[in-house]
């Protein structure tokens, strides 16, 4: 064994260690636990492999790769210790140790997270090897393939159908359907394009039938196939691709199979067809790095105007998204500089002329500011000092004596209402006053700031939550002559759905598809992959997603809410074959 050998042995020896401290405290396991030495071996064992492949394959190793897998993993990091750090140390009072053991683990974690970015970036970044697998064969081709997919789609979420016909209506959908029959007036707190949808099938199915529930039922087929369309156009897209249809096959499975699809594709719901959307206007990017021929831009404008309509944060998600569209797409000015324009165009147009005229009332000002509302709620809770103008400020909106009582760290709804029982048109009004009252509190108090945004946030990047997802069931109680009527059922039926929702919660591996903490950081590695494999022009495919979460996490009003995310678990197969192709390789272009 030579010097080199023995240096690289004892850096594995001390990596393993910290990983396998991090390891313990994760695990909640005491230092004399077996299975803290069988993750020092494990640890060991797989930094020697790793170590010896990244050798083989430098371009894993370059400075890029190992900037994008310094940032990931501190970030990766974070994620975890930021919620997890007071059960590190919850036995320990002195504050030495505290730092000791914090410090020893974000070292662990980090080594593990970097060495593993780097050993998948060896893989992710190797293109010929990639080729072979991902590529079909010249001459081979899928012609009718992806059509089949969707009617697979189709016919594994029909059961669902059948069971909960006519669909999962909770009181945001009663809420919509009371507006589609003219009985409140029009609102946009529940995008009002998305109501008018509503409206327009359930207006044919009720001429063609004459019962409501029939009527709302063929909303709720609609919607069915119009998600397993944005499968159906992902699936067409990677035909163009070359992609092997095993692996087609393999993303239809992901989509017909994984249960909380085929509830929420029977749930009547905006954030389903805006996950729709969002595939269609990321497909029809990625085919436009190819072609710009009419039916792409035609897709990209429709979509683009769609994102813009079904959710209120899709609208500033794609105002966001604009600069970077246009900077991208500079040497195509004459052709997508207008559709981009004609996107904002249409989309303002309808949210503003055409929302006034026909008296659509716009989300209240709170409605928007959930995290700032829940900031200032902890600093009240907290007892923090406040001078007598913050404080008269406040008190000026909001009743305080109910603060404690209503605030709920992970739900924002409580402190959102107090504020509506109270004078919210004076917060109107003086918005630049409370403003700086906002700031002035987070300078004072920054630690409250931070744990507030971190309680309240913390589903969608955290990787080891936990949350029902796809618990909707039935028809809630209204006014309104809808009811569930089960065209399917018996205890065996309703057993296995049972079973089908949970085993997301109880199996490991699958359980990672269930996470909206795992897809955002799925979607972190994408963007870093395209800096390793110098393929910035990729960037602009995960813009449209990252924009959308940025969105949600500005303005969450709840911790866990597995919708609000859909869209980015929904193109999860997306963000990886984007990441894996090259746009060079169509059904003209073969790969060497």
């Amino acid at each position: 064994m030579d010097k080199k050998d023995i240096t690289l042995t004892l850096l594995n020896i001390g990596e393993s260690f910290f990983t396998s401290w991090a390891f313990m405290k994760a695990g909640n396991m005491e230092p004399g636990n077996l299975l803290t030495g069988v993750i020092f071996l494990l640890a060991f064992f797989l930094y020697r492999h790793i170590s010896l492949r990244l050798s083989a394959k430098t371009f894993a190793y370059t400075k890029t790769a190992r900037a994008a897998a310094m940032i990931l993993s501190a970030a990766y990091t974070m994620f975890y210790m930021l919620v997890d750090y007071r059960g590190y140390i919850e036995t320990l009072t002195n504050r030495l140790y505290q730092a000791i053991v914090l410090s020893a683990v974000f070292v662990g974690f980090f080594i593990c997270f970097y060495k593993l970015l780097l050993f998948l970036f060896s893989y992710s970044g190797d293109k010929e090897t990639l080729s072979r697998l991902l590529y079909r064969q010249e001459g081979r081709k899928a012609s009718n393939l992806s059509l089949y997919c969707f009617a697979g789609c189709l016919l594994c979420w029909l059961p669902y159908f059948l069971y909960q016909y006519p669909g999962v209506m909770t009181p945001d959908s009663i809420n919509q359907l009371e507006q589609a029959l003219g009985m409140i007036g029009y609102s946009n707190h529940h995008p009002f394009v998305h109501t008018m949808l509503l409206s327009l099938f359930y207006h044919i199915g009720y001429f063609l039938s004459g019962d409501m529930t029939s009527a709302v039922s063929l909303y709720t087929f609609f919607q069915m196939c119009f998600l397993a369309f944005s499968v159906y156009y992902l699936l067409k897209t990677l035909e163009r691709y070359c992609v092997r249809p095993c692996i087609l096959v393999g993303i239809t499975l992901f989509y017909a199979l994984v249960p909380y699809h085929a509830v929420f594709s029977v749930t009547v719901w905006k954030d389903i067809p805006f996950a729709a959307v969002v595939m269609l206007f990321q497909c029809s990017v990625l085919r436009m790095m190819t072609r710009q021929g009419a039916a792409e831009t035609g897709m990209f404008v429709f979509s683009g105007v769609m994102i813009c309509l079904l959710r209120n944060n899709g609208w500033y998600g794609f105002l966001f998204s604009v600069p970077f569209l246009l900077y991208a797409y500079r040497r195509q000015a004459r052709r997508m500089f207008p559709a981009v324009a004609g996107i904002v165009l249409a989309a303002a147009l309808v949210r503003y002329p055409v929302m006034n005229a026909l008296h659509v009332t716009q989300p209240d000002l709170i409605e928007s500011l959930s995290i700032p509302t829940q900031q200032i709620a902890a600093v009240l809770c907290s007892d923090r000092e406040l001078s007598s103008e913050q404080r008269a400020l406040v008190e000026r909106v909001i009743d305080t004596t109910y603060v404690k009582e209503l605030y709920n760290p992970e739900f924002a709804d409580n402190m959102k209402e107090l504020v509506r029982a109270g004078d919210q048109a004076y917060l109107a009004a003086h918005k630049a006053e409370y403003l700086r009252l906002w700031a002035q509190l987070g300078m004072a108090y920054p630690a409250d700031y931070l744990r507030a945004y971190i309680d309240q946030t913390y589903g969608y990047w955290y990787p080891d939550s936990f949350y029902l997802v796809a618990e909707g069931e039935g028809v809630s109680a209204s006014r309104l002559g809808v009811s569930h009527k089960p065209l399917i059922g018996g205890p065996v039926v309703i057993k296995t759905k049972e079973i089908a929702l949970k085993m997301g919660g109880m199996l490991p591996m699958y359980g990672l598809l269930w996470s909206m903490g795992v897809a955002f950081c799925f979607l972190l590695f994408c963007i870093a992959n395209a800096f390793v494999r110098r393929e910035k022009e990729k960037l602009l495919l995960y813009l449209p997603g990252f924009a959308l979460y940025l969105t949600v996490m500005a303005a969450t009003p709840v911790a866990t809410d597995f919708r609000y995310v859909y869209f980015m678990v929904f193109s999860v197969p997306f963000y990886l074959m984007a990441a894996l192709i090259e746009p060079s390789v169509t059904s003209t272009r073969r790969p060497e």
